[in-house]
């Protein structure tokens, strides 16, 4: 079954480009990865320091495998500083209206 990982970062006034950035070179890596489908990234639109980001995977487990690879590791770690609080994450099961 398909899931989806939303992560929601609040990032420091200013660093938004930045942000978008480490973001961009995340997805790319993660892409590369076994199990990942799509990713997409939410932008509030009343504080556009609130970035969700949205990705698919094919299971739990893909995710897993990323989630705790040195190389996402690396790459939050980039994020830290720019962080006005930690990010959140959320996984939710995709089901269909039949399901």
């Amino acid at each position: 079954m398909a899931i989806k990982i939303l992560i929601k970062r609040h990032f420091k006034e200013g660093s938004t480009n930045q942000a978008f950035a480490l973001i961009k070179n995340f997805r790319h890596d993660a892409m590369n990865r076994s199990g990942y489908i799509a990713g997409e990234t939410w932008i509030n639109h009343y504080d556009p320091c609130q970035i969700t980001v949205v990705s698919t995977w094919q299971t739990v487990e893909n995710w897993i495998q990323w989630e705790e690879s040195d190389e996402r590791v690396a790459h939050e770690e980039k994020l830290k500083d720019i962080l006005k609080t930690p990010a959140q994450f959320e996984i939710y099961d995709v089901v269909g209206v039949a399901d």
